[in-house]
């Protein structure tokens, strides 16, 4: 018998190809995207465009959130302007009218127009008047803050408009 079939289990070295040996074998395997050996755990590639695409996704979803957030932040203090703005012009037509008494802070008072050219701050309600009425109009009920500017209310259509105050 020939010395190949005394021994089976005995590897004949010279056949062995060892360039592709090499090939097949790592110096790192866990670096390797599959299982390196038969009992490993198995790996499968991640489908790389499917989580960029929930990624945008989340991120579009996320960014639209937060800018319908300041548009909402925007459009609050747009009114708030608005509202400051429309105070202000109302006060400064306030102090150019005549005021025949000192206003007290958080009392009510009413706008009139006496004629073109002036107005006049009252004590007296539109429906207080009687028959001596001495305005050609009521132009609105006003209250004095305490910092001096002068919250209108009930006021005649177009008489505080900011866009005429604009031009």
């Amino acid at each position: 018998m020939a010395e190949k079939d005394k021994n089976p289990n005995k590897i004949d070295v010279s056949r062995i190809d060892l360039d592709k040996m090499k090939e097949k074998t790592t110096e790192t395997p866990g670096l390797l995207p599959y299982a390196h050996t038969s009992g490993g755990a198995v790996i499968k590639p991640d489908d790389l465009g499917k989580i960029k695409g929930k990624s945008v996704m989340a991120m579009e979803q996320q960014t639209d959130n937060q800018m319908q957030q300041l548009y909402e932040q925007m459009d609050v203090l747009v009114q708030q302007a608005k509202s400051l703005k429309e105070r202000r012009i109302a006060s400064e037509r306030i102090y150019l009218a005549n005021i025949p008494f000192e206003p007290l802070i958080g009392h009510t008072y009413y706008l009139y127009q006496r004629s073109e050219t002036s107005d006049v701050l009252s004590m007296i309600a539109p429906g207080e008047w009687g028959r001596s009425k001495k305005f050609q109009k009521y132009i609105a009920k006003v209250q004095l803050l305490a910092d001096h500017t002068w919250d209108v209310s009930d006021f005649a259509e177009d008489e505080f408009n900011t866009e005429q105050a604009d031009g």
